[in-house]
């Protein structure tokens, strides 16, 4: 009987793994207010961007690298990664919310940032060229994906081989993370490492940067 229970329990697991995020939890970037929502993203207390700095390092990009920031948001990391890669570089601003894209292109423009392309994606394509980009980053966005597996394919075809995928994202774990957290995050990071594995990708490693979020490096199989 045990066994069969953990069988079950296997099967209703694997199941579950891959389903995406409720549509419900993305009904408010339809049409978000970028200004209202770059005072929320870009301000102290939100963990990713008192270490923005240091998630940028860890990124590891070179001059003249091509990398799509995947739910980019109001562009915090957007703008940072067209700094590093520079004038010969290219920094792809990837979001569902049209809003959002035309917000980062008119900041990097004031800044003086040329190297910044604006992408409206969809809940199963990121619209990214085959083989365009050395690097996708994913910041507190992998877990709004509805379709990831069609999303991660899409980022698959993306990168050039051996391009790498870095996801940060909330822990999320029983009895101690936020109750926001665990009834906002569909699953937690060994759930979630798994699911992109499957699609094809490499685990890298863990770079331990924050306390509420986690960085996970991974590399697309050839």
């Amino acid at each position: 009987m045990r066994r069969i229970c953990l069988a079950l329990l296997a099967i209703l697991s694997a199941s579950a793994l891959g389903q995406g995020a409720s549509p419900d939890i993305n009904e408010q970037y339809r049409n978000p207010d970028y200004s209202r929502w770059q005072r929320g993203l870009e301000s102290e207390g939100r963990e990713v961007y008192e270490k923005r700095l240091a998630v940028v390092d860890a990124v590891d990009l070179k001059p003249g690298q091509a990398v799509a920031d995947v739910g980019a948001g109001t562009g915090l990391f957007t703008r940072l990664f067209a700094a590093r890669v520079g004038p010969q570089g290219r920094v792809y601003a990837v979001d569902i919310a049209k809003a959002f894209v035309d917000g980062n292109l008119q900041r990097a423009r004031a800044a003086r940032l040329d190297n910044v392309v604006g992408i409206v994606s969809t809940q199963t394509e990121t619209r990214l060229e085959e083989n365009s980009v050395e690097l996708v980053f994913v910041c507190d966005a992998y877990h709004h994906f509805e379709n990831p597996k069609a999303m991660l394919a899409s980022i698959r075809r993306a990168l050039r081989p051996g391009g790498t995928l870095v996801i940060v994202d909330y822990e999320r774990i029983p009895g101690t993370s936020p109750d926001w957290v665990l009834k906002h995050v569909r699953a937690g990071k060994e759930e979630f490492q798994r699911e992109i594995e499957a699609a094809g990708f490499g685990f890298a490693g863990e770079v331990k940067l924050m306390r509420a979020n986690y960085f996970l490096r991974f590399t697309r199989d050839r």
